[in-house]
C-alpha cells in the first residue's frame, strides 16, 4: 500500500515538492561532500610534495634494520639522501656549505623547481643532478658569485655546477636556509672523499604510497626509532602550512553542516505541505475502518520508499557535478585531483533518510490522528503531537548528523547552540510581528493590508516559513562571513611584502652600521630583537634533562634537550596575544619574569607560578613565569618560545635577529651584507614563501569552489522550502482572481507578504549568523573577528530578495493558470 501511494503520490504530483526538496538536498550534502573528499586529499598530496614524500625518517647513522624494512613493503616506494656540511669552492671564493647528495628517485613527492642560468624561466627538474653535475640554491649562487657551468670543488672532486634550485619539495621542514646548498648525485658521493671516521652525516630515507600503506608505516616505524633517528610528517611542517590545511579541512566540514542545515529546512518544509495533502485521503481511509498502526505504516513506508529513490538520483546527479568540478580544479590548481571514494555516497543516503525520517515524519505521523470527520468538514485539522516533541524529534536528528559531519566537537556544537538560539528567535519575533500586524491592519489599505493580513492569518505558516527561511540565510551568510574571513586572512599573512630574509648574529656594537646599510638599500627601517641562546637546566629548584620529559612524549624531550633562543620584550606585539597571566609593564622589575608560548608550556607541563632556569654561558638565570601567550607564527617575523622581562637578561652575551622583506630585483643583498659584515647570517626563506603562498593559493581556490557552489545548492534547496508552503495561497489568489481580483492586486498582495516575512528573517539571519560567525572565527578558525555592520545589511537584503524572489517564483501559476484550475487541483 506504502508502494502504491507513493506511485499514485508522484503520478499526480501531491510528493514532488517533497521529492525535488530532498533529491536537492541529498545533491547539495553528497556532491559537496564529493568536492570536499577529493578537494582534501587532493591537498593532502600536495602538502606531503613539501616533505618530499608522505613520511620521512631522519638519522644520524644509515637506516637500516626494522625501519627499512617497514619501508620495503610492496606497497610503498622510498628514496635515500644523504646530508653533511663542507667546504665549497667556487673559483678562490671558500664558504661553509651545506652538501645533499640525492638517491634515484628522490623526491617521491613533488619536484624540485630549478632555473639553467640567471633570468631564466623555472622549470620542474626531472629528478635528481646527473652524475659529475651539481645543482646550487640560487641564494648559495648569489652568496659565492657562482654561475652556471662552473666548476664546484667538493672535497676530491670537481663537479659542473648544471642548474640553480629556486624551490625545494622539502623546504618547509628546513626553514633555516643560512648556508649555501649544494645537490649532487648520490653516486657521486664516494668520490668528494668527505665521508670519513667521526664526519657528522645526516642520513633521511623518504616513504610515499598508499595511504593505508603509509599509515601501517608510520605505526610500524614509531616503536623501531633509536636515538638520533625521528620520523616526520606534514604535520612537523611550518606552522603556515599545517594551518592553512587545518582551516580549509575545517572550512569544508562547516560547508557540509551548512547543507545538511539547508537540507533539513527543506525536506520539513516539504514534508509539512505533503501532509497537508494527506488529511482528506486519510480521513476517508480512517471511515473505512484503517488503523492507526495501518496509517503508520503506509505514510512512513512512503516516506523510507520515497528517500531511497530521491537519495539515488541526488548522489547520482552529485557524482556527475563532482565529475566536472574536480576537472575544473585540477585545470585551476593544476595538480592531479584523487577519484571521489564511495564514502560522500553513503553519507548522501544516511543524511536524506536521517533527514527525511527527523523533519519529514513529524508531521507525518500526524497524519495517524486525523478524525473521520474530516471528509465532512474540511476545516477541522488532526490533533497533532505537541509542538515540543516535534521540535524534540527535529533538533535531535539535526544534532546527530551535525555530529556526524562536524568533524569537530566545538564547530559540531557551536552549530547547534547557534541553530537552536536562532530558531527561538526567529520564532518569537514571527510572532511578536503577526501581533504588530492584526493591530496594524484595520489601518492599511488596499493590497498591502490584504498581504500582510495573510501574515497573521495563518500564524502557524508564517512562524514556520520565517523560521525556515531565517534559519536557511543564515547559514549561507555563516559561510560567507567565515569564508570572507579566512580568504582575508591568508592573504594578509601571505602579503607580497612578508619578510623573506632573516639575519642573525648581528653583535650589540653592529646595530647602527646594520640598520645604516638596510636603509641605503631603501629598504623600511628593521627591528631588531636581543637573542641570548640558552640551555634548560632546572624546573621548579629541581634539575631536569631531556630524560626528564621522556613521560610527556618524545616532542617535550627533544625541546628539552635542544638550545633555547630567549629574548626580551618591553611590549607584547601585536602577533603576540595574551591568553593567561599579566604582561610586565614596560620597566625593569625587581625579579626576572618570562612569558612562555602556550603550546610549548603545554607541551612540557609548565604553569603561571612556576620557577625555570636556563644556563646561558655558564652563567644561571632564573625566573618566574607570568604570562602565556598565543604567537601568530604565521607572520613570518621573529618569535621566541620563551621571552623575559626588559632588563632581566642585561650583562648576558647576546646577538640580535632580525627579518626584512628584500625584493626580488635587488639579487645582491645578501652578498653585499654578508661582504660588508662576515660574521652575520642570512636566512633566505623565499622558498618557504613561495611554498606557502602556492599551497595557501591551492587551498583558497578550493574553499571558493566549495563556497560558490555551497551558495547555489542552498539558494535552490532554500526555494523548495519556500515553494512547498504555497498551496493556501494559491488556494487564496484562485479566490479572488474569481471575485475579481486582477494581476497587480495578486502581485502586490504577494509580494507584501514576502517582503514582510524576507525582511524578518533576513535581518534576523543576518545578525545570527555575525554573532556565530565571530564565535566559529575565533573558536574553530583562530581568526581575529569584527562585527561588521555592512555585512548584516547586506543579510537583510539577501533575506528580503531571497524570499521576494521564491515566493514570487512559486505563486507565479495563480497568475498564469486560469482560477477554475487552480481551486480544482488544490480541492479535488
Amino acid at each position: 500500500m506504502a508502494w502504491r501511494q507513493l506511485r499514485r503520490d508522484l503520478k499526480a504530483g501531491d510528493v514532488r515538492i517533497l521529492l525535488a526538496a530532498l533529491i536537492l538536498a541529498v545533491l547539495a550534502v553528497t556532491a559537496v561532500g564529493f568536492v570536499t573528499d577529493r578537494a582534501e586529499r587532493a591537498l593532502a598530496i600536495e602538502a606531503n610534495r613539501l616533505l618530499g614524500g608522505d613520511a620521512v625518517i631522519r638519522a644520524d647513522q644509515p637506516i637500516k634494520g626494522k625501519l627499512r624494512e617497514a619501508a620495503s613493503v610492496p606497497q610503498l616506494r622510498h628514496a635515500e639522501a644523504t646530508e653533511l656540511q663542507t667546504m665549497i669552492r667556487v673559483g678562490e671564493r671558500l664558504q661553509l656549505g651545506d652538501l645533499r647528495a640525492l638517491g634515484a628517485g628522490f623526491p617521491l613527492r613533488g619536484s624540485f623547481r630549478i632555473i639553467d642560468r640567471a633570468g631564466a624561466a623555472e622549470r620542474d627538474a626531472p629528478g635528481v643532478p646527473a652524475p659529475g653535475t651539481v645543482w646550487m640554491s640560487q641564494a648559495g649562487a648569489d652568496t659565492l658569485g657562482a654561475q652556471v657551468g662552473q666548476e664546484i670543488a667538493l672535497g676530491d672532486a670537481r663537479l659542473r655546477l648544471a642548474a640553480l634550485v629556486t624551490q625545494e619539495p622539502d623546504a618547509s621542514l628546513d626553514y633555516f636556509n643560512i648556508a649555501p646548498k649544494v645537490f649532487l648525485n648520490l653516486s657521486d658521493l664516494p668520490a668528494t672523499g668527505l665521508i670519513q671516521p667521526g664526519s657528522r652525516i645526516r642520513y633521511r630515507m623518504v616513504v610515499a604510497g598508499p595511504a593505508n600503506a603509509v599509515e601501517r608505516f608510520v605505526a610500524d616505524a614509531k616503536p623501531a626509532l633509536g636515538r638520533g633517528q625521528r620520523l616526520e610528517t606534514i604535520s612537523d611542517a611550518r606552522p603556515e602550512v599545517r594551518s592553512a590545511l587545518d582551516r580549509a579541512g575545517r572550512f569544508l566540514g562547516l560547508a557540509a553542516l551548512v547543507s545538511v542545515v539547508l537540507a533539513a529546512v527543506a525536506v520539513a518544509m516539504a514534508a509539512r505541505r505533503h501532509s497537508e495533502r494527506h488529511l482528506s485521503g486519510t480521513a476517508v481511509m480512517r471511515c473505512l475502518g484503517a488503523s492507526q498502526r495501518t496509517l503508520v505504516g503506509i505514510h512512513v513506508g512512503e516516506l523510507v520508499l520515497l528517500g531511497l529513490i530521491a537519495s539515488a538520483i541526488g548522489v547520482a546527479l552529485a557524482f556527475g557535478l563532482q565529475w566536472a568540478i574536480g576537472g575544473w580544479l585540477e585545470q585551476s590548481l593544476k595538480m592531479s585531483i584523487p577519484a571521489a571514494g564511495v564514502m560522500p555516497a553513503v553519507q548522501g543516503f544516511g543524511v536524506g533518510l536521517v533527514v527525511l525520517l527527523a523533519f519529514g515524519a513529524p508531521p507525518v505521523l500526524a497524519l495517524r490522528r486525523v478524525p473521520a470527520l474530516r471528509v465532512l468538514r474540511r476545516d477541522l485539522d488532526p490533533t497533532e503531537p505537541s509542538a515540543r516533541l516535534v521540535a524534540a524529534a527535529g533538533l535531535i536528528g539535526l544534532g546527530a548528523l551535525l555530529w556526524w559531519k562536524a568533524g569537530s566537537v566545538t564547530l559540531g556544537l557551536t552549530m547547534l547552540a547557534g541553530i537552536t538560539a536562532t530558531l527561538a528567535v526567529l520564532a518569537l519575533l514571527a510572532l511578536l510581528m503577526i501581533v504588530l500586524v492584526r493591530r496594524l491592519r484595520s489601518r492599511l489599505r488596499g493590497s498591502l493590508r490584504y498581504g500582510l493580513a495573510n501574515v497573521s492569518r495563518r500564524a502557524g505558516t508564517s512562524i514556520a516559513q520565517v523560521s525556515a527561511l531565517g534559519l536557511g540565510l543564515m547559514a549561507l551568510l555563516l559561510l560567507t562571513f567565515v569564508r570572507t574571513d579566512l580568504l582575508d586572512r591568508w592573504q594578509l599573512a601571505l602579503a607580497a611584502d612578508a619578510p623573506n630574509r632573516f639575519i642573525i648574529n648581528v653583535q650589540p656594537d653592529q646595530l647602527k652600521d646594520v640598520r645604516g646599510f638596510i636603509a641605503e638599500q631603501k629598504l623600511p627601517a628593521p627591528t631588531l630583537f636581543p637573542m641570548i641562546r640558552a640551555r634548560l637546566v632546572s624546573y621548579n629548584g629541581k634539575p631536569v634533562t631531556g630524560e626528564s620529559y621522556v613521560e610527556r612524549g618524545d616532542r617535550a624531550k627533544q625541546l628539552a634537550e635542544r638550545e633555547f633562543n630567549l629574548s626580551v620584550a618591553d611590549t607584547l606585539r601585536s602577533d603576540n596575544k595574551l591568553v593567561d597571566g599579566k604582561f610586565w609593564a614596560p620597566r625593569k622589575l625587581a625579579q626576572p619574569e618570562v612569558s612562555v608560548e602556550e603550546g610549548f608550556a603545554e607541551t612540557l607541563g609548565w604553569k603561571l607560578g612556576d620557577t625555570i632556569g636556563f644556563d646561558i654561558a655558564g652563567q644561571s638565570f632564573k625566573a618566574r613565569i607570568t604570562s602565556l601567550r598565543k604567537v601568530d607564527w604565521e607572520s613570518f617575523r621573529p618569535n621566541f618560545f620563551v621571552i623575559a622581562s626588559p632588563g632581566s637578561m642585561d650583562g648576558y652575551p647576546a646577538s640580535y635577529i632580525t627579518a626584512i622583506s628584500v625584493p626580488a630585483q635587488q639579487t645582491r643583498f645578501t652578498s653585499q651584507l654578508v661582504e660588508r659584515f662576515p660574521n652575520l647570517s642570512v636566512i633566505d626563506v623565499e622558498a618557504v614563501l613561495k611554498q606557502v603562498r602556492s599551497t595557501a593559493d591551492q587551498v583558497s581556490t578550493v574553499v571558493e569552489v566549495v563556497f560558490y557552489f555551497s551558495l547555489v545548492a542552498g539558494v535552490l534547496v532554500l526555494m523548495a522550502a519556500v515553494s512547498a508552503s504555497q498551496d493556501e495561497r494559491l488556494l487564496e489568489g484562485g479566490v479572488m482572481r474569481v471575485l475579481g481580483g486582477s494581476r497587480r492586486q495578486l502581485r502586490l498582495a504577494q509580494a507584501s507578504e514576502f517582503a514582510a516575512i524576507g525582511l524578518l528573517s533576513g535581518l534576523t539571519a543576518a545578525i545570527a549568523a555575525s554573532v556565530l560567525a565571530g564565535v566559529v572565527a575565533v573558536q574553530v578558525f583562530d581568526l581575529p573577528w569584527e562585527f561588521d555592520w555592512r555585512m548584516a545589511a547586506v543579510g537583510g537584503g539577501a533575506g528580503v530578495f531571497a524570499a521576494l524572489a521564491a515566493g514570487m517564483f512559486a505563486t507565479r501559476k495563480v497568475l498564469d493558470a486560469p482560477p477554475s484550475v487552480t481551486l480544482r487541483e488544490l480541492q479535488g
